[in-house]
């Protein structure tokens, strides 16, 4: 099965098409390899998943390691434009011209990952670098004009929807399964929809166009799009279990980097647009 970030499709551990030689073969033709076929298919006479013994199989130490430096090197660049550009009223649009063009190059450089049949960690880490110059520009931007307390509000939001969701999984509070998944989809583009609508109207009739993005409304919108991003990370993690459970092969480790540091920015940029509003209404 392939999952989505919220922003886009992307490949996820499942293989249709061909796959990794010596592992989906081997494991398709002997009818055990639920990772190459179904990832939440389950042994029927024990009613727990098969995992079939691989060497060079991906671990949570990989996992854990490749996130570190996925997310290490978003910080470190969101960090330096944050330093480095201006963001006072008579430079500030070169600022957001510099991450608006940061985040279309992040978003090329995702796509184009998303459409390859193998993990590759060049891409990933240019997707996180360029991504982290966009999230620096609007985070120096948001704290310029209305407090430094705003982005650290939304950097413990985001910390605390993680660790909830991964403790909520963990104690198996949160059951992904089929239908979870469908509704996340259905959910999730109509939100994108929504917000690409509402982009249209601010962009040809000003303001912030049918205010799916401000006051009231954008608080609903805004906590919408955090619970979408929470159910993400439940299907992040759904992932990498499953990838390790079945064998899945190291490079993996990439792809569950890869979206797990889409939807934390994901979840960020919604906290900050939350904290955004309520600090403005002060």
């Amino acid at each position: 099965m392939r999952s989505s970030n919220p922003v886009f499709s992307r490949r996820g551990f499942s293989r249709d098409n061909g796959g990794y030689a010596g592992f989906d073969a081997q494991h398709q033709q002997a009818g055990t390899n639920p990772y190459a076929t179904n990832p939440y298919a389950t042994d029927p006479a024990t009613g727990m998943p098969q995992a079939p013994a691989r060497t060079n199989a991906m671990t949570m130490d990989d996992v854990v390691s490749r996130t570190a430096m996925t997310l290490g090197t978003l910080i470190v660049t969101a960090t330096l434009s944050w330093v480095l550009l201006p963001v006072d009223p008579a430079n500030l649009g070169m600022s957001y011209a510099i991450g608006i063009g940061a985040a279309l190059v992040a978003f090329v450089f995702a796509m184009i990952q998303s459409f390859k049949s193998k993990p590759v960690p060049g891409l990933i880490l240019a997707y996180s670098a360029f991504e982290g110059v966009f999230l620096g520009v609007i985070s120096a931007a948001v704290s310029t004009y209305l407090g430094p307390g705003v982005v650290m509000q939304a950097v413990m939001g985001t910390m605390c929807v993680f660790a909830a969701v991964l403790f909520a999984y963990k104690m198996r509070w949160i059951r992904v399964t089929r239908r979870f998944y469908g509704f996340v989809m259905a959910a999730t583009l109509g939100f994108i929809l929504l917000m690409l609508v509402n982009s249209l109207f601010a962009v040809f009739g000003g303001g912030d166009g049918l205010g799916f993005r401000s006051g009231g409304l954008g608080l609903l919108f805004g906590a919408i799009g955090v619970i979408l991003g929470a159910c993400f990370l439940a299907l992040d993690f759904k992932q990498v279990e499953d990838g390790i459970t079945y064998g899945a092969p190291r490079e993996e480790a990439w792809l569950a980097a890869f979206a797990l540091t889409m939807t934390l920015v994901w979840i960020y940029v919604e906290m900050l647009r939350i904290f955004s509003i309520l600090s403005g209404d002060d």
